[in-house]
């Protein structure tokens, strides 16, 4: 199947903010002056207020340009990041989503609750109901999905979700989604999240993938 990368081109403008403060510090100087100018001469402002009124301009101000500065550095590493994991289009990665079934068996990664002595492995289907129920080893790992129903029928092709449910004494104590292997299609970034989508529609997190490897 081929992938069709888009390459898109971040530009980093400069802040606005500096114009804004430049003016506010102006209209800042104009108010100081005019309250020096009709002060009370029989009684004139403390000279220590007004270097109390220009020290705290002057923290608002480098507060302000400071978080300008974060912005540009978070929009500079979000570019880095796009472009490091541009390399990971094509490329198989295996995180909890959902897997395209076509016929061939599918690897699954389990985890199953250390407290566990029993564990099912639950299949749903694209609109997320139960097709099939498989008792797995709590220690297993991973687990091959044949796909193939109870008779030994092959299962319909298309997305299939896998949950692991972890039992104690008969009783349920944890339920987790289970990792498949995925191909890459495309990487977004946005809202500051990096999401990967794969070539099923799947969107997965960077941070939730486990594993890359080479198709």
């Amino acid at each position: 199947m081929d992938v069709t990368a888009t390459t898109s081109t971040t530009t980093t403008t400069a802040p606005t903010s500096s114009s804004a403060i430049s003016s506010d510090f102006e209209t800042f100087l104009n108010m100081l002056t005019v309250q020096m100018q009709n002060q009370d001469p029989l009684n004139p402002t403390d000279p220590s207020d007004y270097a109390v009124q220009l020290a705290t301009f002057s923290s608002v101000e480098q507060q302000v340009k400071t978080n300008d500065l974060l912005a540009q550095l978070m929009a500079i590493m979000s570019s880095s990041a796009m472009s490091d994991m541009g390399a990971w289009i094509g490329q198989d990665v295996r995180a909890p989503t959902t897997a395209h079934f076509d016929g061939t068996p599918i690897s699954v990664t389990t985890s199953v609750d250390a407290d566990a002595d029993s564990a099912d492995l639950v299949v749903v289907n694209s609109y997320g109901a139960e097709v099939q129920r498989i008792a797995i080893d709590p220690t297993s790992g991973t687990v091959t999905w044949a796909g193939v129903d109870d008779y030994g029928s092959p299962m319909t092709s298309g997305d299939y979700g896998f949950y692991v449910e972890s039992y104690q004494s008969d009783t349920l104590i944890a339920t987790t989604q289970a990792s498949v292997y995925g191909t890459v299609a495309e990487v977004r970034t946005g809202s500051g999240a990096t999401v990967l989508v794969l070539e099923n529609g799947a969107e997965v997190p960077v941070e939730t993938v486990t594993a890359l490897r080479a198709r």
